[in-house]
């Protein structure tokens, strides 16, 4: 079966302008998402803590079981960013040990 040119101009122009539609949708999209990209950009970015207190199994309602730096994650843990005030009153005054691995006593400055 052959199709007359007029039958394949049709076609080609009916495709044209369901291409152009979706071509302007397209535009409003990335229009749209420009502008949440702009106010993303705009948020304030969150605070790091410097230090961090672990807490035991029950989450916050344990005693705190370690100080870390902020750099250090324990995956599935219960983490609070302190101060480096509190992360010294913990690790002195509190007996809370601190993290074996990132050492925050040294980062501190604490000696025993």
């Amino acid at each position: 079966m052959s199709v007359s040119p007029e039958e394949r101009l049709r076609a080609l122009r009916f495709l044209r302008r369901v291409q152009a539609r979706d071509l302007a949708r397209t535009g409003q999209w990335i229009a749209v998402w420009e502008q949440r990209a702009a106010e993303w950009a705009q948020r304030p970015k969150p605070v790091v803590p410097d230090w961090a207190l672990q807490y035991g199994v029950g989450g916050r309602a344990a005693r705190p079981a370690m100080v870390h730096t902020s750099q250090c994650w324990v995956p599935g843990a219960t983490m609070e960013g302190i101060s480096r005030n509190q992360a010294i009153e913990a690790l002195t005054r509190s007996g809370v040990p601190p993290c074996i691995m990132c050492r925050p006593k040294r980062e501190l400055g604490v000696l025993d």
